[in-house]
Protein backbone atom coordinates (compact mmCIF):
# COMPACT_ATOMS: atom_id res chain seq x y z
CA UNK A 1 0.00 0.00 0.00
CA UNK A 2 1.40 3.51 -0.82
CA UNK A 3 0.33 4.77 3.01
CA UNK A 4 3.82 2.39 3.79
CA UNK A 5 6.80 4.68 3.15
CA UNK A 6 7.64 5.85 6.69
CA UNK A 7 7.33 10.03 6.75
CA UNK A 8 10.41 11.49 8.05
CA UNK A 9 10.87 12.53 11.24
CA UNK A 10 10.81 16.20 12.19
CA UNK A 11 11.16 18.32 15.91
CA UNK A 12 8.46 20.94 15.96
CA UNK A 13 9.88 21.64 19.27
CA UNK A 14 13.28 22.83 18.09
CA UNK A 15 11.62 25.33 15.88
CA UNK A 16 11.23 28.62 16.64
CA UNK A 17 8.07 30.88 15.60
CA UNK A 18 6.60 33.72 16.55
CA UNK A 19 2.78 34.01 16.83
CA UNK A 20 2.61 36.40 13.91
CA UNK A 21 4.29 33.95 11.66
CA UNK A 22 2.31 31.00 12.93
CA UNK A 23 -1.22 32.41 12.48
CA UNK A 24 0.09 33.74 8.67
CA UNK A 25 0.96 29.91 7.96
CA UNK A 26 -2.34 28.87 9.53
CA UNK A 27 -4.47 31.49 7.49
CA UNK A 28 -2.85 30.95 4.50
CA UNK A 29 -3.64 26.75 4.46
CA UNK A 30 -6.60 27.24 5.77
CA UNK A 31 -7.63 29.69 2.96
CA UNK A 32 -6.30 26.89 0.44
CA UNK A 33 -8.63 24.11 1.88
CA UNK A 34 -12.13 26.01 2.19
CA UNK A 35 -11.42 27.74 -1.12
CA UNK A 36 -10.89 24.21 -2.59
CA UNK A 37 -14.25 22.88 -0.71
CA UNK A 38 -16.05 25.63 -2.18
CA UNK A 39 -14.86 25.24 -5.44
CA UNK A 40 -16.16 21.59 -5.21
CA UNK A 41 -19.59 22.95 -4.02
CA UNK A 42 -19.74 25.05 -7.23
CA UNK A 43 -18.64 22.37 -9.37
CA UNK A 44 -21.23 19.83 -8.55
CA UNK A 45 -23.97 22.64 -8.27
CA UNK A 46 -22.89 23.18 -12.13
CA UNK A 47 -21.68 26.69 -11.51
CA UNK A 48 -18.20 25.70 -12.87
CA UNK A 49 -17.25 23.87 -15.72
CA UNK A 50 -14.40 22.03 -17.33
CA UNK A 51 -11.49 19.46 -15.43
CA UNK A 52 -11.07 20.74 -11.86
CA UNK A 53 -8.35 19.60 -9.78
CA UNK A 54 -8.38 20.23 -6.35
CA UNK A 55 -5.37 20.30 -3.67
CA UNK A 56 -7.21 19.42 -0.20
CA UNK A 57 -4.41 17.62 1.82
CA UNK A 58 -1.44 19.33 0.33
CA UNK A 59 -1.52 23.30 1.45
CA UNK A 60 1.40 22.26 3.86
CA UNK A 61 3.41 21.77 0.99
CA UNK A 62 1.93 25.10 -0.96
CA UNK A 63 2.44 27.24 2.44
CA UNK A 64 5.72 25.96 3.40
CA UNK A 65 7.57 26.49 0.49
CA UNK A 66 6.01 29.44 -1.44
CA UNK A 67 5.77 31.67 2.09
CA UNK A 68 9.60 30.84 2.18
CA UNK A 69 10.03 33.03 -0.41
CA UNK A 70 9.64 36.69 -1.44
CA UNK A 71 5.76 37.83 -2.14
CA UNK A 72 5.30 39.54 -5.34
CA UNK A 73 9.55 38.66 -6.29
CA UNK A 74 10.36 35.34 -6.37
CA UNK A 75 8.52 32.96 -8.87
CA UNK A 76 6.18 30.36 -8.86
CA UNK A 77 5.41 27.17 -11.53
CA UNK A 78 2.80 25.37 -10.63
CA UNK A 79 0.77 22.37 -12.61
CA UNK A 80 -2.84 21.21 -13.44
CA UNK A 81 -3.48 21.26 -9.62
CA UNK A 82 -2.81 25.44 -8.97
CA UNK A 83 -5.51 27.04 -7.35
CA UNK A 84 -4.18 26.84 -4.14
CA UNK A 85 -0.48 27.71 -5.57
CA UNK A 86 -1.69 30.76 -6.92
CA UNK A 87 -3.49 32.22 -3.27
CA UNK A 88 -0.63 31.28 -1.81
CA UNK A 89 1.58 33.35 -4.22
CA UNK A 90 -0.60 36.39 -3.09
CA UNK A 91 -3.39 36.06 -6.17
CA UNK A 92 -6.59 37.44 -4.36
CA UNK A 93 -9.31 34.73 -3.87
CA UNK A 94 -11.94 37.23 -6.00
CA UNK A 95 -9.33 36.82 -9.07
CA UNK A 96 -8.87 33.44 -9.07
CA UNK A 97 -12.55 32.54 -8.20
CA UNK A 98 -13.74 34.80 -11.27
CA UNK A 99 -10.98 32.29 -13.55
CA UNK A 100 -12.72 29.48 -12.38
CA UNK A 101 -15.96 30.83 -12.98
CA UNK A 102 -14.81 32.20 -16.79
CA UNK A 103 -15.02 35.65 -16.05
CA UNK A 104 -13.19 38.49 -18.04
CA UNK A 105 -12.25 39.69 -13.82
CA UNK A 106 -10.07 36.53 -13.74
CA UNK A 107 -5.94 36.44 -12.93
CA UNK A 108 -6.25 35.09 -16.95
CA UNK A 109 -9.22 37.26 -17.85
CA UNK A 110 -11.34 34.29 -18.17
CA UNK A 111 -9.15 32.69 -20.88
CA UNK A 112 -7.27 29.72 -18.42
CA UNK A 113 -10.14 28.33 -16.10
CA UNK A 114 -8.85 25.88 -13.30
CA UNK A 115 -5.43 24.33 -15.33
CA UNK A 116 -4.06 27.79 -16.48
CA UNK A 117 -3.89 30.26 -13.51
CA UNK A 118 -1.35 32.90 -14.57
CA UNK A 119 -0.44 36.33 -12.89
CA UNK A 120 2.25 38.77 -13.87
CA UNK A 121 1.74 40.77 -11.18
CA UNK A 122 2.77 37.88 -8.33
CA UNK A 123 5.30 36.48 -10.52
CA UNK A 124 2.77 33.39 -11.25
CA UNK A 125 4.35 31.51 -13.91
CA UNK A 126 0.87 29.44 -14.67
CA UNK A 127 -0.19 26.36 -14.43
CA UNK A 128 0.20 23.56 -17.05
CA UNK A 129 -2.12 21.04 -18.04
CA UNK A 130 0.13 18.62 -19.67
CA UNK A 131 2.27 16.95 -17.14
CA UNK A 132 5.63 18.35 -16.33
CA UNK A 133 4.72 21.37 -18.66
CA UNK A 134 6.02 23.58 -16.23
CA UNK A 135 8.95 22.20 -15.77
CA UNK A 136 11.10 23.66 -18.50
CA UNK A 137 8.84 26.90 -18.41
CA UNK A 138 10.54 27.26 -14.62
CA UNK A 139 14.08 26.29 -15.43
CA UNK A 140 14.10 29.15 -17.64
CA UNK A 141 12.85 31.75 -15.60
CA UNK A 142 15.59 30.34 -13.06
CA UNK A 143 17.80 31.25 -15.76
CA UNK A 144 16.78 34.76 -17.00
CA UNK A 145 17.69 35.53 -13.08
CA UNK A 146 20.80 34.22 -13.64
CA UNK A 147 21.47 35.69 -16.73
CA UNK A 148 20.57 39.01 -15.67
CA UNK A 149 22.89 38.59 -12.58
CA UNK A 150 25.88 37.17 -14.52
CA UNK A 151 25.92 38.45 -17.87
CA UNK A 152 24.45 41.95 -17.93
CA UNK A 153 25.62 42.34 -14.37
CA UNK A 154 22.06 43.12 -12.78
CA UNK A 155 22.93 43.29 -8.91
CA UNK A 156 18.79 43.27 -8.31
CA UNK A 157 18.31 40.03 -10.21
CA UNK A 158 18.87 37.50 -6.76
CA UNK A 159 15.16 35.92 -7.40
CA UNK A 160 14.39 32.58 -6.48
CA UNK A 161 12.24 30.23 -8.78
CA UNK A 162 9.87 27.39 -7.11
CA UNK A 163 8.79 24.69 -9.65
CA UNK A 164 6.50 22.51 -8.21
CA UNK A 165 4.98 19.37 -9.74
CA UNK A 166 3.87 15.47 -8.80
CA UNK A 167 5.75 12.34 -8.84
CA UNK A 168 4.36 11.06 -12.28
CA UNK A 169 6.05 14.53 -13.40
CA UNK A 170 9.24 13.33 -11.89
CA UNK A 171 9.29 10.65 -14.49
CA UNK A 172 9.21 12.33 -18.03
CA UNK A 173 12.14 13.58 -20.02
CA UNK A 174 11.68 17.09 -18.67
CA UNK A 175 12.58 16.63 -15.30
CA UNK A 176 15.91 15.37 -16.05
CA UNK A 177 16.99 17.36 -19.07
CA UNK A 178 16.12 20.33 -16.83
CA UNK A 179 17.98 19.42 -13.41
CA UNK A 180 20.96 18.48 -15.58
CA UNK A 181 21.01 22.26 -16.93
CA UNK A 182 20.07 23.53 -13.41
CA UNK A 183 22.92 21.71 -11.65
CA UNK A 184 25.25 22.61 -14.73
CA UNK A 185 24.94 26.36 -14.48
CA UNK A 186 23.84 26.49 -10.82
CA UNK A 187 20.30 28.16 -11.57
CA UNK A 188 18.37 30.02 -8.40
CA UNK A 189 15.23 27.09 -8.55
CA UNK A 190 13.73 24.48 -5.87
CA UNK A 191 12.25 21.76 -7.61
CA UNK A 192 9.25 20.93 -5.14
CA UNK A 193 7.79 17.37 -5.77
CA UNK A 194 4.34 16.91 -4.37
CA UNK A 195 4.47 13.13 -4.32
CA UNK A 196 0.91 12.25 -3.13
CA UNK A 197 1.41 8.48 -4.00
CA UNK A 198 -1.39 9.08 -7.07
CA UNK A 199 -0.05 9.98 -10.59
CA UNK A 200 -3.83 9.93 -11.74
CA UNK A 201 -4.70 6.72 -11.16
CA UNK A 202 -1.53 4.76 -11.25
CA UNK A 203 -0.02 3.90 -7.86
CA UNK A 204 3.67 6.03 -8.23
CA UNK A 205 5.50 2.34 -6.74
CA UNK A 206 3.95 1.15 -10.04
CA UNK A 207 5.49 3.60 -12.29
CA UNK A 208 9.08 4.05 -11.22
CA UNK A 209 12.15 2.49 -11.06
CA UNK A 210 13.51 4.33 -7.52
CA UNK A 211 9.95 5.40 -5.68
CA UNK A 212 12.69 7.53 -3.62
CA UNK A 213 12.25 10.81 -6.07
CA UNK A 214 14.46 12.68 -3.94
CA UNK A 215 17.42 10.48 -4.30
CA UNK A 216 17.63 11.24 -8.01
CA UNK A 217 19.58 14.32 -7.20
CA UNK A 218 22.36 13.06 -6.22
CA UNK A 219 22.36 11.99 -9.78
CA UNK A 220 22.82 15.80 -10.67
CA UNK A 221 25.39 16.31 -8.33
CA UNK A 222 22.58 18.58 -6.23
CA UNK A 223 21.07 18.22 -2.65
CA UNK A 224 17.86 16.22 -2.69
CA UNK A 225 15.50 16.44 0.65
CA UNK A 226 12.51 14.07 1.72
CA UNK A 227 10.46 16.01 4.00
CA UNK A 228 6.89 15.01 5.45
CA UNK A 229 4.39 17.12 2.91
CA UNK A 230 2.00 17.21 6.06
CA UNK A 231 3.97 19.39 8.54
CA UNK A 232 3.80 22.96 7.18
CA UNK A 233 7.19 23.64 9.61
CA UNK A 234 9.51 20.82 8.18
CA UNK A 235 8.69 21.71 4.65
CA UNK A 236 9.01 25.35 5.66
CA UNK A 237 12.42 24.07 7.39
CA UNK A 238 13.73 22.77 4.25
CA UNK A 239 12.11 25.56 1.77
CA UNK A 240 14.25 28.22 3.92
CA UNK A 241 16.88 26.59 3.52
CA UNK A 242 16.95 25.73 0.04
CA UNK A 243 15.58 29.26 -0.89
CA UNK A 244 18.72 30.53 0.55
CA UNK A 245 21.29 28.13 -1.35
CA UNK A 246 19.69 29.60 -4.35
CA UNK A 247 19.72 33.17 -3.33
CA UNK A 248 23.41 32.79 -2.78
CA UNK A 249 24.40 31.52 -5.83
CA UNK A 250 24.99 27.70 -4.49
CA UNK A 251 22.51 26.66 -7.23
CA UNK A 252 19.17 24.37 -7.10
CA UNK A 253 17.66 21.90 -5.11
CA UNK A 254 15.21 19.09 -5.27
CA UNK A 255 12.46 18.31 -2.31
CA UNK A 256 10.47 15.55 -2.77
CA UNK A 257 6.91 16.61 -0.08
CA UNK A 258 5.48 13.08 0.91
CA UNK A 259 1.94 14.56 0.87
CA UNK A 260 -1.74 13.11 -0.09
CA UNK A 261 -4.70 14.25 -2.03
CA UNK A 262 -7.56 13.84 0.17
CA UNK A 263 -10.05 14.03 -3.35
CA UNK A 264 -9.98 12.24 -6.14
CA UNK A 265 -7.76 12.73 -9.26
CA UNK A 266 -10.50 15.70 -10.25
CA UNK A 267 -13.89 16.33 -9.19
CA UNK A 268 -15.28 13.89 -12.27
CA UNK A 269 -12.73 11.13 -10.70
CA UNK A 270 -15.10 8.72 -8.50
CA UNK A 271 -11.66 7.89 -6.52
CA UNK A 272 -12.50 4.34 -6.38
CA UNK A 273 -8.65 3.00 -6.97
CA UNK A 274 -7.48 4.07 -3.46
CA UNK A 275 -8.36 1.95 -0.12
CA UNK A 276 -10.88 2.87 2.63
CA UNK A 277 -7.22 2.09 4.58
CA UNK A 278 -4.84 4.30 2.92
CA UNK A 279 -7.56 7.23 3.04
CA UNK A 280 -7.64 6.62 6.38
CA UNK A 281 -3.97 6.74 7.03
CA UNK A 282 -3.80 9.89 5.61
CA UNK A 283 -6.80 11.48 6.64
CA UNK A 284 -5.24 11.35 10.36
CA UNK A 285 -2.34 13.26 9.63
CA UNK A 286 -4.05 16.51 8.61
CA UNK A 287 -2.12 19.29 7.89
CA UNK A 288 -4.23 21.60 9.42
CA UNK A 289 -5.12 19.83 12.19
CA UNK A 290 -1.63 19.03 13.03
CA UNK A 291 -0.23 22.68 12.92
CA UNK A 292 -3.80 23.75 14.88
CA UNK A 293 -2.82 21.32 17.59
CA UNK A 294 0.90 22.82 17.31
CA UNK A 295 0.30 26.32 17.61
CA UNK A 296 -2.09 26.05 20.52
CA UNK A 297 -0.16 23.43 22.45
CA UNK A 298 2.98 26.15 21.85
CA UNK A 299 0.46 28.98 23.49
CA UNK A 300 0.83 30.88 20.31
CA UNK A 301 -2.79 30.46 19.65
CA UNK A 302 -6.26 29.68 20.89
CA UNK A 303 -9.04 27.71 19.45
CA UNK A 304 -10.93 31.02 20.00
CA UNK A 305 -8.24 32.73 17.64
CA UNK A 306 -8.04 30.23 15.09
CA UNK A 307 -12.41 29.73 14.45
CA UNK A 308 -12.26 34.04 13.92
CA UNK A 309 -9.24 33.10 11.15
CA UNK A 310 -11.76 29.84 9.72
CA UNK A 311 -14.54 32.48 9.62
CA UNK A 312 -12.89 35.17 7.99
CA UNK A 313 -11.45 32.97 5.43
CA UNK A 314 -15.04 31.64 4.78
CA UNK A 315 -16.16 35.14 4.33
CA UNK A 316 -13.50 36.09 2.01
CA UNK A 317 -14.19 33.07 -0.01
CA UNK A 318 -17.98 33.02 0.04
CA UNK A 319 -17.20 37.42 -0.85
CA UNK A 320 -15.46 35.65 -3.93
CA UNK A 321 -18.18 33.81 -5.59
CA UNK A 322 -20.20 36.74 -5.14
CA UNK A 323 -17.52 38.46 -7.29
CA UNK A 324 -17.40 36.28 -9.66
CA UNK A 325 -21.04 35.31 -10.12
CA UNK A 326 -21.28 39.39 -10.95
CA UNK A 327 -18.71 39.53 -12.88
CA UNK A 328 -19.39 40.40 -17.01
CA UNK A 329 -18.01 37.00 -19.14
CA UNK A 330 -14.93 37.49 -21.89
CA UNK A 331 -16.00 40.41 -24.62
CA UNK A 332 -16.72 37.74 -28.21
CA UNK A 333 -14.95 41.00 -29.80
CA UNK A 334 -11.72 40.57 -27.59
CA UNK A 335 -11.54 36.70 -28.56
CA UNK A 336 -8.04 36.66 -29.87
CA UNK A 337 -6.99 39.26 -27.28
CA UNK A 338 -3.95 38.17 -25.16
CA UNK A 339 -2.51 35.72 -28.08
CA UNK A 340 0.03 37.42 -27.78
CA UNK A 341 2.01 40.03 -25.60
CA UNK A 342 1.08 43.53 -25.76
CA UNK A 343 2.64 46.69 -24.98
Amino acid sequence: MCAERTLPKFDNTSIEISKEEGLRLYEDMVLGRLFEDKCAEMYYRGRMFGFVHLYNGQEAVSTGVIKAMRADEDYVCSTYRDHVHALSAGVPPREVMAELFGKATGCSKGRGGSMHMFSSEHNLLGGYAFVAEGIPVATGAAFQTKYRRDALGDTSADQVTACFFGDGASNNGQFFECLNMAALWKLPIIYVVENNKWAIGMAHDRATSQPEIFKKASVFGMPGYEVDGMDVLAVRSVAQEAVARARAGEGPTLIEALTYRFRGHSLADPDELRSPEEKQFWAERDPITKFANYLTKQNLATKEELKEIDNKIQAQINDAVEFAESSPEPDPSELRRYIFAED
